[in-house]
């Protein structure tokens, strides 16, 4: 078992885009379910002390995935992802937006356009991960909203996960 994973995470504001490579101890089908897959989403996605709430998803290019992060005060904060090219168990693609519990974007606030690359190793898998923004200033934007601190809660949330389902 590797005991010393990859992670990388850069900004690089010329282009207006996030970059993380993480590497998972756990075999490609098992990563690929867990970032695809409500059930498994929802135990992940937020980092503590919020909780992620999927109120519906549809897997599929064309598809939408609508949840919820939903904070210690019950506050729900909606997004929604709607899927772009999916080539199951290599990669996805999908626009990220705050939205509504109706799905209805909110065009104050930041989009994204997601790229995620799994690539499976000896006994890890490693999740490349592009997230670009329209402008520089909704790069800064999710900078400041605190991503970083929160996608890495996210993703050891995501470790601990994967330990769990290989026992």
């Amino acid at each position: 078992m590797n005991t010393t994973l990859l992670f990388e995470f850069s900004v690089n504001k010329e282009n207006r885009t996030i970059h993380v490579k993480r590497e998972f101890n756990a075999g490609p089908d098992l990563v690929w379910q867990a970032w695809t897959t409500a059930a498994l989403l929802d135990q992940w996605w937020a980092p503590q002390p919020y909780r992620t709430e999927t109120k519906a998803m549809d897997f599929r290019p064309g598809g939408q995935w609508l949840y919820a992060m939903i904070g210690p005060e019950n506050k729900p904060h909606w997004s929604l992802m709607e899927y772009k090219e999916i080539m199951p168990r290599q990669s996805f693609s999908g626009l990220d937006a705050f939205c509504d519990e109706e799905g209805n974007i909110n065009m104050n606030l930041p989009r994204s356009f997601w790229h995620n690359v799994f690539t499976a190793g000896q006994h890890t898998t490693t999740v490349t991960i592009s997230i670009t923004y329209d402008n520089q200033e909704d790069l800064e934007r999710i900078i400041q909203m605190g991503f970083k601190e929160g996608f890495t809660m996210g993703l050891q949330n995501l470790d601990t996960l994967l330990s769990s389902l290989q026992k």
